[in-house]
């Protein structure tokens, strides 16, 4: 049957160049097999060379075998190249020498990706394709937007990116049920992963119980948040350029020294200093991102209240204040200056000694400034507030487990961890809140409530 014959998905042509040679992430389920039959039906048009790459996860085991004799299949009747894979995903999560553990979800996405780059680099291909689509997109946006992300998180999946290779999205704009009807129409079978329906994971959960719950609210929700990634992904790139121009401009190497100039041994050696008269004039906006940005250059990415943190030193702070934040960074506020350097403990024991566990009065407000934090504690409820032991501010430990907000369940800390890209002597010493073998809150994530008892507000402050 010709093409004229079928409908064909809205496809984003942008960087299918001719003569392009590209590899389609093909697992068998509908949008990766709608993928590959959209671009080989346009193939010809487009000047593209089609192959199809597949992974076996090793999980799943006999459906997964199914899923590739499908896929081979059908690249047999396309008549294409075919490249599959396997590997060991549960194995890898666990066995990683020198990191943490990571979740199933974690280690699979790793070695999808690392499968992709060594395809590019042993066949003479150009990018690959992934099946991402407009309802991914919005699963990732809402999923980030529940962990707290900024503006560039908010960006969700971009159109093209560049992962030791070249990996293109071309329907990141077409829903999922477009795909189907586009696939029956063709009266092409796809395969359906039955963990799509396992409700224990995060996304699942977000795919099954929330978007359907708030698209009761608002049927357009999909495309709203799809449309909020493309305007946070032009915003992000026009404003990553504007930061770094302002950021040069504010920013000095070093400390000053007494007759003129600057001591400075090498880039971020003795850390990066901003003008406070010229960082103050900015809006506050610009003030963020130019303290993110410079973090940035001394390998920190501080949160929201570590942000705000350095904004108040810099703004109504006092010569010679200082602040303690995450993964090391350390501020110290000058008349003139607000610098920002990274001091990880010189040893294991004067860390330990710095970050000894603090007992918090529930209800109650403490001060802990060897964290760097000030936390608020009260009761809800009738519960009698002389009866009640106090929670213990406390570095992590082997074995601690939080449920994040939004989870199926509890997860290991050092999980979570890995996930913020949280490293070095900072990692040992993340805090922990610890009520009667309870985590309440952890440091840079969101944790689902506890009944009767809320912690209100936790902030860095300077020391």
């Amino acid at each position: 049957m010709s093409s004229a014959q079928h409908p064909v998905l809205p496809l984003d042509t942008t960087h299918l160049t001719p003569g392009l040679r590209l590899a389609v992430g093909v697992s068998g389920g509908a949008d990766s097999v709608a993928l590959l039959r959209v671009l080989y039906q346009q193939s010809r048009e487009l000047g593209l060379v089609l192959h199809i790459a597949h992974l076996h996860h090793g999980l799943r085991g006999a459906e997964a075998d199914a899923d590739l004799e499908f896929v081979r299949s059908l690249a047999e009747q396309l008549a294409l190249p075919f490249h599959p894979h396997h590997v060991d995903t549960a194995a890898e999560a666990a066995a990683r020498p020198g990191k943490p553990a990571e979740s199933i979800e974690e280690a699979a996405r790793r070695l999808r990706y690392r499968f992709f780059a060594e395809l590019l680099s042993k066949e003479s291909l150009n990018a690959i394709a992934t099946a991402h689509t407009l309802d991914d997109q919005a699963e990732t946006v809402l999923a980030k937007f529940l962990r707290g992300a900024w503006t560039e998180g908010l960006s969700g999946i971009h159109p093209v990116v560049q992962n030791e290779g070249k990996i293109l999205r071309p329907i990141l704009a077409v829903t999922r049920s477009e795909i189907e009807a586009y696939l029956r129409s063709l009266d092409q079978p796809w395969r359906t992963d039955s963990s799509n329906a396992d409700t224990a994971y995060t996304r699942n959960r977000i795919r099954h119980e929330l978007l359907p719950t708030l698209e009761s609210f608002n049927p357009q929700l999909r495309r709203h948040l799809a449309h909020m990634a493309t305007l946070a992904r032009d915003e992000e790139a026009f404003w990553a350029a504007e930061t770094a121009r302002l950021a040069a401009q504010l920013t000095l190497p070093g400390r000053p020294v007494r007759g003129g100039g600057r001591a400075n041994s090498g880039p971020g050696a003795d850390g990066l200093a901003l003008d406070i008269a010229a960082l103050s004039s900015q809006p506050v906006a610009l003030q963020r991102r130019i303290l993110r940005h410079v973090a940035a250059q001394l390998g920190v990415a501080p949160d929201f209240p570590a942000t705000e943190s350095l904004r108040f030193l810099a703004l109504t702070g006092r010569a010679g204040q200082k602040a303690e934040l995450a993964s090391g960074l350390r501020a110290e506020r000058s008349h003139r200056e607000l610098r920002l350097s990274i001091h990880p403990p010189a040893t294991a024991d004067e860390a330990t000694e710095a970050r000894q566990p603090i007992s918090v009065p529930v209800p109650g407000v403490a001060e802990a400034p060897a964290y760097a934090l000030r936390l608020e504690i009260r009761l809800s409820g009738s519960k009698p507030t002389n009866s009640v032991p106090p929670a213990t501010l406390r570095p992590w430990k082997p074995g601690d487990r939080v449920t994040l907000r939004h989870s199926a369940g509890p997860k290991k800390v050092k999980e979570v961890l890995e996930r913020l890209k949280v490293s070095g002597p900072q990692r040992a010493f993340w805090p922990v809140l610890d009520w009667q073998g309870t985590i309440l809150w952890m440091q840079g994530v969101q944790l689902e409530s506890h009944p009767g008892i809320e912690v209100l507000a936790i902030r860095l402050v300077p020391e």
